[in-house]
């Protein structure tokens, strides 16, 4: 992997190296500068998923270091990114970046939007499986910007299928998603289906539990939609439920103010 970013640099590009840390110490802290926190079953945070062992993730300072060592990159110059660096800092190594005077950049997930440099061409991201799809989407989405063809490896010791079940974890899941596609649609459709939809008639925007018992947005869409079609025509036919009372009914006992507050605002 390593020879395959020299080998781009020696044709005049450049590589992100994407951590989840900063450092080696204060592990949570870091992590949380680095990609933020969120809830477990957003299926993308810093903490373990189920089922898994906690380890120590890849950081920016132990990274460059260990970099800086590897024989592949020798003579190519590394610049660190990080939210804890100063706006001089990094400019600078934005600049150094973009300029190809240090070609491979090893970064946090600043670089995840707002960068844009057409030369970048190769990405490295470290303990992949602690980033959500709709990150790793933002991610990869920094290089192959400009002509030329880009790569991205995501790195991660998760295995491939549950040596008990035989099948893939959640997250081996989400990462033969990314994998598998470039499509931005496909993927929030991927995380979608292992998200859930929260609840569609309120403010919750994700979790296990919400207003649709039977039905699944992803799976169902298409009985949803003609549902939809059909309670408009009833409305439009009746707008107040006079000669349907059993629904008005139901739709009263189902909409709290809560929900009713937000379908109004929507």
């Amino acid at each position: 992997m390593w020879e395959r970013v020299a080998e781009e640099v020696a044709k005049g590009c450049r590589a992100y190296v994407v951590c989840p840390r900063i450092s080696a110490t204060s592990v949570e802290e870091d992590f949380d500068d680095a990609v933020g926190t969120v809830d477990d079953d957003d299926a993308e945070g810093g903490s373990a998923g189920a089922g898994e062992t906690p380890r120590e993730l890849e950081s920016v300072e132990e990274v460059i270091e260990r970099l800086r060592a590897e024989p592949a990159l020798a003579g190519i110059e590394l610049r660190a990114l990080h939210g804890r660096m100063g706006p001089e800092e990094k400019d600078a190594a934005m600049a150094a970046f973009a300029s190809g005077a240090a070609p491979v950049l090893v970064a946090t997930t600043v670089v995840e939007v707002g960068v844009d440099v057409p030369e970048a061409s190769v990405m490295v991201v470290l303990d992949a499986d602690r980033f959500g799809l709709s990150q790793l989407h933002q991610l990869r989405g920094r290089i192959g910007r400009g002509s030329l063809p880009g790569v991205c490896f995501a790195v991660t010791p998760v295995p491939a299928a549950d040596p008990e079940s035989k099948e893939p974890s959640p997250t081996r899941q989400r990462l033969n998603a990314f994998a598998a596609t470039r499509d931005g649609f496909e993927l929030a459709e991927a995380d979608l289906a292992q998200r859930r939809e929260g609840d569609v008639l309120g403010a919750a925007q994700h979790g296990r539990t919400g207003s649709l018992r039977l039905l699944r947005v992803v799976t169902d869409a298409e009985t949803i939609s003609r549902a939809r079609e059909a309670a408009r025509a009833v409305v439009v036919e009746d707008p107040e439920l006079e000669r349907h009372p059993e629904l008005a009914e139901a739709i009263a006992r189902t909409l709290d103010p809560e929900r009713e507050e937000y379908l109004e605002r929507s």
